[in-house]
C-alpha cells in the first residue's frame, strides 16, 4: 500500500495525470478539483470532510486547480485479487469521481493517524487495513468479479500452532499479514476471515496481545530497561509502546512494574512474617 498527502496546488493549467497502481484519495477538508477525460472539458467538484474519488487506472485525469487536501492510497493489485476469486492479472474498478462510503473513509482515517504518528503500528496494522479496503473496493466498484468463497470452519488447531509459533519467533520483527497467510497456504484475504472467525480477534489484535503478554512478563524483571522490552517486544518506539500499554492496561509500563515489585515486596514480607519462629517468653 501507498499512501502519500497532497496540499491544495495553486498551478492552474491543466495536466494529464496517471497512476497505474489502483488509487483511490480522500479529502482531508472541504475544498474542489476541476478534472475531466478532456483537456478542453474540466468540470469543478466540491467536496466535503470524508469525500472520497476513485481513479481511472492507467487511463488518468486531466486536472486543473486542485483546491483541496487529501490523501491518496494505492491498493496493491496482491490485496485486490485476494478478495476476488477467479481474478487474473487486474482487477478493473469503476472510477467514481466522487462518492461517500462511511466504512472506507474511517480505514482511510485510520491509515491518516497512523501516517501522523510516523507509522509506529508495523506493516501488519496497514497490510490488515489495505486488505480490509480491498474488499469494499472490489465488492462496490469492481466491473465484474467473483466473490471471494466463504468457508464455514475456521483454521485448524495445527494451522493455529504454526502461527503462534511464527509470532512467538518473530515477536521482534516487522511481521506481515502476508507472511502470516503463506505460513499456512492460504490467501490474505481467506487467511484473515478464517483467523478472526477462529480466534475472535484479526491478526493484528492477536499479535498485539502477544506482545503485551511477553512485554509483561519482561517488565517483572526491576533492572529491565522499558526501552529494551519495547524493542524485544517488536514495538519501533518506546512511546509507542508505553501508549499502546496504556490503553490496555490502564497504567504506563513504569507504573505497572512499580506497582508489581511493590506487590511481590509485601507478599514476601507478610510470607517472611508467617514463616518466622515465635518467640515465647516464659514468666
Amino acid at each position: 500500500m501507498i499512501v502519500e498527502r497532497f496540499s491544495p496546488d495553486p498551478e492552474t493549467e491543466p495536466r494529464h495525470w496517471v497512476r497505474h497502481d489502483q488509487a483511490f484519495a480522500m479529502m482531508l477538508r472541504p475544498g474542489s478539483i476541476e478534472w475531466g477525460s478532456k483537456r478542453c472539458a474540466l468540470e469543478k467538484f466540491a467536496y466535503a470532510g470524508g469525500d472520497l474519488a476513485l481513479c481511472d487506472r492507467h487511463v488518468g485525469e486531466w486536472v486543473g486547480l486542485m483546491n483541496v487536501t487529501h490523501l491518496q492510497i494505492g491498493i496493491s493489485d496482491a490485496a485486490l485479487m485476494a478478495c476476488s476469486d477467479g481474478a487474473y492479472g487486474e482487477v478493473e474498478l469503476r472510477a467514481s469521481r466522487k462518492f461517500a462510503d462511511l466504512r472506507l473513509s474511517a480505514m482511510v482515517a485510520a491509515v491518516h493517524a497512523e501516517m501522523a504518528a510516523g507509522f509506529p503500528s508495523g506493516r501488519l496494522f496497514l497490510d490488515s487495513l489495505e486488505q480490509a479496503m480491498a474488499v469494499t473496493l472490489v465488492n462496490g466498484h469492481a466491473v465484474r468479479h467473483r466473490p471471494v468463497q466463504i468457508y464455514r470452519g475456521g483454521l485448524g488447531s495445527a494451522r493455529l500452532r504454526r502461527i503462534k509459533e511464527l509470532v512467538h519467533a518473530k515477536m521482534e520483527d516487522d511481521l506481515s499479514l502476508d507472511e502470516m497467510a503463506q505460513s499456512v497456504g492460504l490467501s490474505t484475504a481467506h487467511f484473515a476471515r478464517m483467523f478472526r472467525k477462529s480466534t475472535g480477534e484479526t491478526p493484528h489484535q492477536s499479535v498485539l496481545r502477544q506482545r503485551l503478554e511477553r512485554a509483561k512478563a519482561m517488565l517483572r524483571a526491576p533492572d529491565a530497561r522499558v526501552l529494551d522490552v519495547a524493542v524485544a517486544c517488536g514495538f519501533k518506539t518506546q512511546q509507542h509502546f508505553a501508549q499502546v500499554f496504556r490503553d490496555v492496561r490502564g497504567v504506563s509500563p513504569t507504573e505497572y512494574r512499580h506497582d508489581l515489585v511493590g506487590s511481590e515486596a509485601t507478599w514476601a514480607s507478610e510470607t517472611s512474617s508467617e514463616d518466622s519462629p515465635l518467640l515465647v517468653v516464659s514468666g
